[in-house]
């Protein structure tokens, strides 16, 4: 059978999902599913409710992720103080440079850089609040006009001006796949993502541990191409 021809990793896991639903069900299966793979998960709470946020944070979760830095403003004054100061937040979405003083500092990582003109003012917002933001930078792997990210080749060409910026913290890349249920794809995207990284740790000397990659339809794919971040929403929330 060829990889086309196999169901995604969604389709297979959707199948776990018919009993029993509950954030902390599905949460025992993702887990389960994921196996020894050391992969930090991030639970994407834009469509989710309070009460379902906690009942995430008491199953283990303490890494959440917003596409809005206002809605993840306002979801964590509404959430108990004990979840909303022990937990990590992340911004995932696509960030505008005239909202870059409102998330320096806010969230633990901006998973969406994807030019030098907003690294730059990230770097420049992070020195005026005497702080080193962490960062992945946004990748496009295959032509998709409908996501923002470098292509691999200006990336290759400015990730040496990346790395001159002294209040940003590159930590690793992050993509996001086309929008087909298309496996050989997904598969191509990740790996694509992964030999890049390795490519530019080698030859700036720089380690970049993180390859956030992976979403609710695909990140079984992603995992087994070497994700360290998967961003999930739908397979944890839906229920």
């Amino acid at each position: 059978m060829s990889v086309k021809a196999e169901q995604s990793g969604f389709t297979q896991f959707a199948l776990l999902l018919r009993e029993g639903m509950s954030v902390a069900s599905n949460l025992a299966r993702i887990r389960g599913a994921m196996g020894g793979n050391k992969v930090t998960l991030i639970a994407v709470a834009k469509s989710a409710s309070l009460t379902q946020i906690e009942e995430a944070f008491e199953n283990g979760v303490t890494e959440f992720g917003e596409n809005r830095i206002q809605d993840a403003i306002d979801r964590r004054n509404k959430l108990p103080e004990r979840i909303a100061t022990n937990c990590n937040w992340h911004f995932i979405g696509h960030l505008q440079t005239n909202k870059v003083k409102k998330a320096v500092g806010y969230f633990q990582l901006i998973h969406s850089v994807d030019s030098l003109r907003l690294a730059s003012e990230i770097s420049l917002e992070a020195s005026k609040k005497n702080m080193v933001q962490s960062v992945l930078i946004q990748v496009k792997i295959l032509t998709d006009d409908t996501k923002s990210g470098y292509t691999p080749e200006t990336l290759k060409e400015e990730m040496a001006d990346l790395l001159k910026l002294s209040n940003i913290k590159i930590e690793g890349l992050m993509t996001i796949s086309p929008l087909i249920e298309d496996r050989e794809t997904w598969f191509e995207c990740f790996n694509g993502l992964r030999n890049l990284r390795d490519e530019l740790a080698q030859k700036h000397s720089v380690e970049l541990k993180e390859l956030s990659m992976g979403m609710s339809a695909d990140w079984l794919e992603a995992v087994e191409a070497g994700s360290t971040m998967v961003r999930l929403g739908r397979a944890i929330f839906q229920v």
